[in-house]
């Protein structure tokens, strides 16, 4: 294990910090059957730490009656009670996850209920709305809905602007965790509201970089390596250890955020020739063709050493050397 925690180190001797400035994040996370999305909302939290991101919000799509209050417990963990967080609201709710409703009930929170947290529309278009222009990055891990109405919603008292005006003018990069490259069918596009991609993609007005399937499915964390370095008393620790007891889990989400907060650091090609085209299934296709606003992740680091950038930033690890 030491060796892990060394040659994760010794990738970024020589390194200058990969962050130039502050970003202003907002994450959209489906946080509920997989355990990813708890390892990315960490990562974001490190960061935050060290004044790399400034995490605006989190929208929590998902119909799982512990989700908010999961999310919100993992917040004030982090020392951030303060983060507002959206659902989508009035819709059946189920309970499917192996570690929401644990996390919700063994860690402080404010959020008791699913109906305590904002409505999604409102947060969205209200974070929009008091961030500068084209200062938002957002950070999509689970499926689309919230951000489709989002794209949908009308001018209202809070901006004069339509949703999609109100996202060309203040995001500038749509992180998106969804699809297969070049081709295929994943469940963030199709499970549960293929509608919703199929119009989050075609009426998005900016630039969207997507992360495939195949990105996150070689890179594997949550590992041995989070139950030595994290403590018990940590909700990400007792959410991996109920989701699979530590024994290594894909990083599909974890792939999203460690590029929208480190374009430039060459962890992976960006595939910039052509637009993804989603199917009214929920599949997906590239097509070829002149370069545009659409761009998808293809390997070029080994899947190895991104994992070890991502498992260190999961359990707080950060260097101004990174």
């Amino acid at each position: 294990m030491k060796h892990y925690a060394l040659s994760f180190l010794l990738i970024f001797i020589g390194y200058t910090s990969i962050f130039a400035q502050t970003i202003n994040v907002i994450l959209d996370t489906d946080i509920d059957s997989d355990v990813d999305d708890v390892g990315a909302l960490a990562m974001l939290h490190t960061l935050a730490d060290h004044g790399k991101v400034e995490i605006l919000g989190v929208i929590v799509t998902s119909d799982d009656e512990y989700a908010p209050a999961c999310t919100d417990a993992i917040n004030h963990f982090f020392n951030r009670p303060e983060i507002p967080i959206g659902v989508e609201k009035g819709i059946p709710l189920q309970h499917i996850s192996k570690y929401t409703k644990e996390i919700a009930e063994g860690f402080p929170k404010r959020i008791q209920t699913y109906e305590d947290a904002l409505d999604a529309t409102t947060l969205y278009r209200q974070l929009l709305s008091d961030a500068d222009d084209q200062s938002v990055v957002l950070i999509s891990i689970g499926h689309l809905t919230n951000l489709a109405h989002l794209l949908k919603s009308e001018p209202d008292d809070i901006s004069p602007l339509n949703g999609i005006d109100l996202v060309r003018q203040k995001v500038k990069l749509w992180s998106c965790m969804g699809g297969m490259y070049p081709e295929g069918k994943e469940a963030n596009f199709y499970r549960p509201d293929p509608a919703s991609t199929v119009y989050s993609v075609e009426n998005w007005p900016g630039d969207v970089v997507f992360g495939g399937w195949e990105l996150g499915g070689e890179i594997i964390t949550g590992g041995l390596f989070l139950q030595q370095y994290l403590d018990p008393t940590n909700p990400v620790f007792q959410a991996y250890k109920l989701y699979n007891n530590f024994s290594g889990r894909q990083s599909w989400d974890q792939a999203s955020i460690l590029y929208a907060v480190s374009p430039d650091k060459g962890y992976w090609e960006l595939v910039r020739e052509g637009h993804c085209q989603v199917h009214p299934d929920g599949s997906n296709t590239w097509i070829p063709g002149k370069p545009g606003k659409q761009a998808y992740l293809k390997k070029k680091a080994n899947p190895t050493e991104v994992a070890k950038i991502i498992d260190a930033l999961m359990v707080g690890i950060y260097r101004p050397s990174f």
